[in-house]
């Protein structure tokens, strides 16, 4: 016998198992501008698109988030990061820029680091969580 799976259950689940960080996507507007004391290019000057609960998924936590849920509900990817937000964020538009800004584990290695939207998000018949691919940005330092 086959269980048919309930979207909206399992959308919840992973609402509330999973999208524990704060991430903040960002759309650039412009050019930095150049600071002449310093010779340095200043920040991006960008638009907020998004900022609240979201996850960022490697390769890795993919496998991880799975076991978490106990099922596979993601293929793999040429990226090797995704950005997971809930269906009702904005959809991030490509070159749009994004940041955790609060990691709800206290050893996460995302501070610092900015990754860039390679595609709009992905799209189903069935979606449970919205899904972006994404491309690390080494930040200037």
């Amino acid at each position: 016998m086959t269980t048919a799976i309930d979207p909206e259950e399992v959308r919840k689940e992973l609402e509330a198992k999973l999208l524990l960080d704060t991430v903040r996507v960002t759309r650039p507007t412009g050019t930095p501008a150049l600071d002449p004391a310093t010779g340095l290019l200043g920040e991006v000057p960008a638009d907020l698109v998004y900022e609240g609960p979201g996850a960022m998924l490697s390769g890795h936590g993919q496998v991880t988030a799975e076991g978490i849920v106990g099922k596979q509900w993601l293929d793999d990817t040429v990226s090797w990061y995704r950005l997971l937000t809930p269906l009702s964020a904005p959809v991030p538009a490509r070159y749009d820029r994004v940041e955790v800004t609060v990691a709800h584990s206290g050893s996460a290695a995302t501070g610092g680091r900015v990754w860039q939207v390679l595609d709009p998000a992905e799209a189903s018949t069935v979606e449970l969580v919205r899904v972006t691919r994404l491309d690390e940005i080494t930040p200037p330092s």
